[in-house]
């Protein structure tokens, strides 16, 4: 490891990875090998997960070639030196923001999105001109193994490279001196990632999770709510960190919810989800008897079939369980939804503010003032508006959490943003040279205030 990270630093000394064209070369080259591998990294999402080839393509392939046009397409312009209005204290002066590179990056990618969450952030790592060391799961063999020869095919190892292995690799890589890391995973894993970065100080995006809350009040249309809940839901099979985690919903409408979604499941995955082409798997085994812990003593409404040799839970719905059983605890990271009710706003906030700050969080209304005094009351890392999960497809919005649920943003230039440093210039002229800031300073307090009070 430390091999790597020495002919890697030595390469950005270089100063190659500066050149905005090399950059770009780079990037289009990706481009093409991931179009050239396509069908082979829908392969292995299918082997790693069952997952089908559109929703493979929905949530994995489509983001990352968009991800990568966005990139090409607006690189130089990211990276062009920005204008800034001088102050007058340093008249006369021009005044600049340049965008440069950290320098040797390391990236660790999660299991649940293993081509997503591993070739997004490592384009604008690349994009800013960093050098990279990727971390794939060591839980997604297939896919992990397709990620390692595409960044072979493009890059040399001195540039960007792959490195698959488990634990024992990560804790390797993390003991070494990086300029900057970003990490995805659970917020257990992220303080460690935390501990290890602060050894050097090294600045990190750490993008964790949480239970996301998905409110829902009497002013819906339920058909819907249940047909975007379900969606959001179950979409991975659960196993997205901002899914919904449960559900808050007024009491009057909670029985008419439930039996909505549960027509909708069955109408999207049939009587029988473990036969439908379209609903995925639980990563392994362990993961699924972790599940399936959860729903010990729980009140189970639909769904709640286990299958630990196939790795299969059935969409399951859970009414009512006790704010501090496990499922209520911890984040579930499954097709589990348990359902609770409220009266007022406070029951709402009982619920809340039990749990650490969430990655995300949802309301379904039609009622404009519930819906303000909702999104202003709670902090969380990013919201949506009578639907779920779609923040995460705009660009333009950065993506990040708040508190446990994360530390920093990215995705499009909030990417290229982060995997730079963002270092101020200030361009002084000769011109003009005034005696007022030089000793002695008899006699000069008074304008010092005054420019200060009004001029600063």
């Amino acid at each position: 490891m430390q091999d790597i990270v020495s002919a890697q630093k030595l390469f950005f000394k270089t100063q190659k990875t500066k050149d905005v064209n090399y950059r770009l070369s780079l990037l289009k080259a990706l481009k093409s090998e991931i179009l050239l591998n396509e069908q082979a990294i829908l392969d292995a999402l299918k082997k790693d997960f069952k997952k089908s080839e559109f929703e493979a393509y929905l949530s994995e392939i489509g983001i990352v070639i968009s991800e990568l046009n966005l990139a090409i397409k607006n690189l130089k312009k990211w990276a062009k030196p920005k204008r800034i209005t001088a102050s007058l204290l340093t008249f006369p002066s021009k005044d600049y923001i340049y965008k440069e590179p950290y320098g040797t990056v390391l990236i660790i990618a999660p299991w649940n999105y293993p081509f997503l969450l591993a070739m997004e952030p490592l384009i604008m790592a690349i994009a800013a001109g960093n050098t990279v060391v990727l971390k794939p799961s060591e839980l997604t063999v297939n896919t992990s193994k397709v990620i390692t020869a595409i960044l072979n095919n493009v890059f040399q190892d001195t540039l960007a490279v792959s490195v698959e292995g488990g634990v024992e690799t990560s804790t390797e890589l993390l003991a070494q001196k990086w300029d900057f890391i970003f990490f995805t995973g659970s917020t257990t894993v992220g303080k460690i990632v935390a501990k290890a970065a602060a050894n050097h100080l090294t600045p990190t995006v750490l993008e964790l999770g949480g239970k996301s809350p998905c409110i829902i009040d009497d002013s819906v249309d339920l058909k819907l709510v249940a047909r975007r809940l379900v969606w959001g839901k179950l979409l991975n099979g659960g196993q997205t960190c901002i899914a919904p985690d449960y559900v808050i919903v007024k009491s009057n409408i909670k029985q008419n919810l439930i039996e909505a979604l549960k027509s909708e499941i069955t109408k999207r995955y049939g009587t029988n989800p473990k036969t439908s082409e379209d609903f995925p798997r639980i990563i392994n085994q362990k993961n699924t008897l972790r599940l399936s812990g959860l729903l010990k003593d729980c009140s189970i409404v639909f769904g709640g079939e286990v299958d630990e040799n196939d790795c299969y839970i059935t969409p399951t719905l859970v009414d009512e369980p006790p704010l501090d059983s496990p499922i209520m605890l911890e984040e579930i990271f499954g097709p589990i939804l348990p359902i609770l009710a409220y009266e007022t706003q406070e029951d709402i906030e009982k619920i809340i503010w039990n749990l650490d700050k969430p990655l995300s969080l949802y309301v379904f209304s039609n009622n404009r003032s519930f819906i303000k005094e909702t999104i202003n009351k709670f902090s969380f890392g990013g919201g949506v508006i009578n639907d779920l999960l779609i923040h995460f497809g705009n660009h333009r919005l950065p993506f990040g959490g708040v508190g446990a649920s994360g530390i920093g943003q990215y995705h499009g230039k909030h990417g290229f943003d982060a995997f730079s440093n963002t270092k101020p210039i200030v361009k002084r002229g000769n011109w003009f040279d005034p005696s007022f800031r030089y000793a002695p300073y008899n006699g000069k307090l008074s304008l010092l205030k005054t420019v200060f009070r009004y001029f600063g």
